[in-house]
């Protein structure tokens, strides 16, 4: 069951982002392409967010509509689901110092 359950949060939002750009490409080139001025290597940045940062990089296709500057609460978003992309790759860093942790 464990194995089941971290496999499901590992892959879960990249797996789901995946097919969001799949289903949807336009969304994706409106939200990247016009941010990063409209190159031929748009897609790069949205593929390196989705394999180490996926939060963030569905956070900003919801908050960017097609293409327009990020408002405020666009940035609070993004600054959470960058938070818990970090806690994901910190999750449990400190456990091993907790006084009588036991670790099973």
């Amino acid at each position: 069951m464990c194995c089941a359950f971290l496999s499901l949060v590992l892959l879960g939002p990249r797996f789901f982002g995946a097919f969001w750009w799949l289903f949807q490409p336009v969304r994706w080139q409106a939200a990247f392409g016009n941010f990063l001025g409209g190159g031929g290597l748009w897609w790069l940045w949205p593929m390196l967010g989705l394999i180490f940062l996926p939060w963030t990089t569905i956070m900003f296709v919801l908050v960017a509509p097609l293409g327009t500057i990020v408002d405020t609460w666009g940035w609070l978003w993004l600054g959470l689901a960058l938070l818990a992309d970090i806690a994901f790759y910190a999750g449990g860093a400190g456990r091993k110092q907790i006084p009588n942790y036991q670790g099973y």
